[in-house]
């Protein structure tokens, strides 16, 4: 049975403390080998892709709608606390309106040649900080048909709160690992049969479209941090540098737009 919360020093509910972002920044995440998961369809993605609940956190009124997951949950040993919207914002931080939390295990990540096994398109991400943008290149990557994701020691976690919720839930369909050392990794790439390109501005740039018109076999795009970009390293150490042609008087894109474009542009054709 679900486990009714009256006090949110309750020490069992620990994992769920503070989870406002100003908080999480100024802690270590993930603490004891955990992540959050916000919302029925991030939580179902999670389960769907083999994570295990350590425990959920939800307001009473979403026990119908969440029944199979409580009725899981209760199968395994997993504890589901449930209270009023007031006990759960004093405890978390915020107003919880989107369904659930869930406490889930980290899993173990997979080497960068097994996240990158059949793969053809990939991004790889250069110390990308913003959680927000993270997020949302994952959502774009997963959309437009990219096989995975690589991120760079000093990128942000891709499974930090913000991030899993601007991905939709989609960091738990897209394989993504930690490729280090950085740019090191570039010739562990260039072994696994990777054409690397950096999107970024320099003089030899060639044009999007133009390696779109002849796209390599395997192509690993690297996007570079939020107002720095890619370092100097990093585009002295790759293929190709390519920029997306821009009008109006504008050099650049947000990262996680201008990983949307080179994604659709050099995506793989159906079938």
């Amino acid at each position: 049975m679900p486990t009714l919360i009256e006090d949110p020093a309750d020490p069992r509910l620990l994992d769920y403390v503070g989870l406002t972002d100003v908080a999480l920044r100024r802690r270590t995440e993930p603490d004891r080998g955990l992540y959050i998961a916000e919302s029925e369809k991030v939580i179902r993605r999670a389960l769907a892709a083999g994570h295990r609940p350590r425990s959920y956190l939800m307001a009473e009124r979403w026990l119908t709608d969440l029944a199979d997951l409580v009725d899981a949950a209760e199968a395994d040993g997993v504890p589901v606390f449930v209270g009023d919207h007031e006990i759960i914002e004093s405890l978390t931080g915020f107003h919880l309106h989107r369904g659930a939390l869930a406490a889930m295990h980290r899993p173990v990540l997979p080497t960068v040649a097994s996240a990158l096994d059949g793969a053809r398109r990939v991004l790889v991400l250069e110390d990308v900080v913003d959680h927000t943008n993270v997020g949302a290149v994952f959502r774009s990557a997963a959309a437009l048909g990219v096989d995975a994701v690589l991120v760079t020691p000093r990128c942000a976690d891709p499974l930090y709160r913000r991030a899993i919720r601007v991905s939709m839930g989609t960091v738990f369909q897209v394989p993504w690992t930690r490729i280090d050392p950085w740019p090191g990794g570039i010739a562990d790439l260039h072994r696994l049969g990777f054409h690397v390109a950096a999107l970024a501005l320099s003089d030899d740039s060639v044009g999007l479209d133009a390696l779109a018109a002849d796209p390599p076999e395997r192509l690993a795009l690297v996007l570079g941090t939020e107002g720095d970009g890619l370092s100097t390293r990093t585009v002295a150490s790759v293929d190709t540098v390519v920029r997306i042609p821009m009008r109006g008087g504008v050099d650049s894109l947000n990262v996680a737009a201008a990983g949307a474009v080179a994604a659709w542009a050099l995506r793989v054709p159906a079938g």
